[in-house]
């Protein structure tokens, strides 16, 4: 009887020291995996009615903008040094708008009227 409630103690302990060390590793793998965030971003308006958007954020450094569409194929790329985007050649959908700045990076839905 003894033996039964040694071996489960043992099996619990070692299952849960596994569980610990793996919860560190993911939580040390996911803060070196993530970029910085642009600070301050703003896109508007979303939904876009007018063929254009204006991308704004804190600092006035050039901005990297992609967009692409639901199944991932990239539509638009452009480099901007103003806040205006003309999104006038792209249909009507939803889109996924990546913006790099810098060496931040931030990714927003977009839809298109």
């Amino acid at each position: 009887m003894k033996k039964k409630y040694f071996y489960t103690i043992f099996l619990f302990t070692v299952l849960f020291s596994f569980s610990l060390q793996a919860q560190e590793n993911k939580s040390a793998i996911a803060t070196k995996t993530q970029e910085p965030t642009i600070e301050g971003l703003a896109i508007y308006p979303n939904p876009v009615n007018s063929g254009k958007i204006y991308i704004t954020t804190k600092s006035s450094l050039d901005k990297k903008v992609e967009i692409f569409n639901v199944l991932g194929k990239k539509v638009l790329e452009t480099v901007i040094t103003s806040k205006e985007v003309n999104v006038s050649n792209l249909s009507a959908g939803v889109y996924i708008i990546k913006i790099k700045e810098g060496d931040a990076t931030a990714t927003r839905k977009l839809i298109i009227n």
